[in-house]
């Protein structure tokens, strides 16, 4: 299994001492962080991550986020208990809103401007998704909160971080993963010989069946060279550590 990146990453987003320089990012916040474990939002869990964001836009980062909503509602999850799986979806779509809203208030509090775009009509609470608006508020010095998914069913918050990060033209997309700190050569839990991976390859990856992320999110940042880093949510500064540079995770490219 190699370790080696096969092709050059963005100009913007070139590695500096092992981790990544970008001037825009995408970033991916699961749901189950929100709640910290459990159902529901918990403050203090949010108000850290809004600190950590708050910390990196003062340093002149422009940020994006895609929020999930697996501390309320999970599609599949639904549909296995009998739920028809489009309205089991829509549920988890208006799940992420919640959590886009909290984040905004947090973030808000730290003294950041900030948007929440939805890709479901909802007027009274957020703006619609129109990329070049987007792309505004982030030269603004705005962060960005894109909520309800990609406003149709059978897509996870995955897929939508990468596509909204190739619309608004970010350099990385960062996955923040609840449980997961990488990318490991087998699964950590149950293979005591399994070592995480510095650097991967988005075609490895496929092949693999590697399902820290979904497949479709692999394939939209293999397409289109769009570098992509997992690592973990748990700690007081990891999002800080994703984007200054620091080597933290697993960077995966083309």
């Amino acid at each position: 299994m190699t370790e080696t990146v096969t092709e050059a990453i963005p100009a913007a987003a070139q590695p500096a001492e092992g981790g990544l320089r970008p001037r825009r990012v995408v970033l991916k916040l699961s749901g189950e962080v929100f709640g910290g474990g459990a159902i529901g939002v918990d403050p203090d869990v949010v108000q850290s991550i809004s600190r950590q964001i708050a910390t990196v836009v003062r340093r002149g980062v422009q940020v994006a986020v895609v929020v999930g909503g697996g501390n309320f509602f999970r599609g599949a999850e639904l549909q296995r208990r009998g739920m028809d799986r489009p309205r089991a979806d829509y549920m988890g779509m208006l799940a992420t809103v919640m959590n886009c809203l909290a984040l905004q208030d947090f973030l808000e509090k730290e003294g950041i401007d900030t948007r929440v775009q939805t890709a479901i009509s909802m007027a009274q609470v957020a703006e619609p998704y129109i990329p070049r608006r987007a792309i505004r508020h982030l030269e603004k010095g705005r962060v960005v909160i894109f909520g309800a998914g990609a406003g149709m069913p059978y897509f996870s918050t995955d897929t939508v971080s990468a596509q909204r990060a190739l619309e608004i033209h970010a350099d990385v997309v960062l996955m923040s993963k609840n449980g997961v700190d990488g990318v490991y050569t087998a699964d950590p839990r149950t293979d005591p010989t399994a070592r995480k991976l510095d650097t991967y390859t988005f075609g490895e990856a496929l092949r693999q069946g590697l399902r820290v992320v979904d497949a479709a999110a692999f394939s939209l940042c293999n397409e289109n060279k769009l570098p992509m880093l997992v690592f973990g949510a748990e700690g007081d500064d990891t999002i800080i550590r994703a984007v200054s540079g620091e080597k933290i995770g697993t960077l995966i490219t083309a």
